[in-house]
């Protein structure tokens, strides 16, 4: 072998031998078709052995393919059985939970979070606020609320509401979407739905303003400074803004997400701290997707 296999590796490798089919290996592992079958080819070329002989029907393992399942059976079993051994400790709904989540979505959050002190006295919560994604993998954070259109393959979680948009201003009797004037955004948030879409959608000698927040964006254009595409829980709750087209939803349109890392997703805090969340947030829906406007 070229390089070492890691135990992730070597848990596909067993959980493909067991199906004998990437989509059942895929269903095993709660990620996609495509995951696997990348990943798969990936520790191929990085160990220069073939691993799975490819039939119409499935996949059967070679020899180094049968070795490498036995190898992570025995690992499997160890480490269940470390597990076990710390399942007393794992059960307590007490300790950190570290929460990331958008300058927006935070201020969403902060009224339930009272709540749920008083539910799990137990639990101590870290609340990051940034507008960049919080590395679940590096455990940056235990639980990620993110506004996104799709999460990454590599977290699960829950699709809480989608998220609609609309274009906002002080005074939609003194703006013309057409002619502008536009407020935007940055590069800091030119990956977002927001900022992709102004991209495609407003010439940039319209856009007279820049922020690199969409509270500065709501904030711009409640001063008067010109129209700003704005997510709707945020748009329809900023008093002296209103909709240019009232009841008309605009793209881009996005989703809120509950996310956590596979590893985390049977601990019972974490648990515990996604399904309080979960149900918290249930009556934002309305102003999540635009009805309240």
């Amino acid at each position: 072998m070229h390089s070492q296999l890691v135990w992730d590796d070597l848990r596909l490798v067993l959980a493909i031998a067991r199906a004998g089919t990437l989509s059942g290996a895929a269903r095993s592992l709660g990620v996609t078709h495509s995951t696997v079958f990348r990943r798969l080819g990936a520790i191929e070329q990085q160990i220069g052995v073939r691993l799975f002989d490819r039939f119409r029907d499935g996949y059967a393992a070679t020899p180094a393919g049968e070795s490498a399942a036995k190898l992570a059976a025995r690992f499997e079993g160890e480490v269940l059985a470390l597990e076990r051994g710390f399942s007393g400790e794992i059960q307590l709904l007490s300790g950190i939970v570290r929460i990331a989540t958008t300058d927006t979505v935070g201020a969403l959050l902060m009224p339930h979070l009272a709540a749920l002190r008083h539910a799990h006295p137990d639990i101590r919560l870290e609340l990051t606020v940034s507008n960049a994604m919080a590395n679940l993998t590096r455990r940056d954070a235990d639980i990620a609320l993110r506004p996104v259109p799709e999460p990454p393959e590599t977290l699960v979680g829950r699709r809480l509401s989608s998220i609609a948009h609309a274009v906002y201003c002080a005074d939609p009797s003194l703006f013309d979407p057409a002619a502008g004037p536009w407020i935007g955004l940055d590069e800091a948030l030119r990956a977002t739905v927001i900022g992709k879409w102004l991209r495609q959608a407003v010439p940039d000698d319209r856009i007279i303003c820049r922020v690199d927040a969409l509270p500065a964006l709501r904030d711009a254009a409640r001063a008067g400074l010109g129209l700003a595409m704005l997510p709707c829980y945020v748009g329809d709750s900023a008093a002296g803004l209103r909709r240019v087209a009232p009841g008309a939803l605009a793209e881009p349109r996005s989703a809120l997400w509950l996310l956590t890392h596979d590893d985390l997703k049977r601990s019972p805090r974490i648990r515990a701290v996604m399904d309080f969340l979960a149900h918290a947030l249930l009556p934002e829906r309305d102003l999540l997707e635009g009805r309240r406007g």
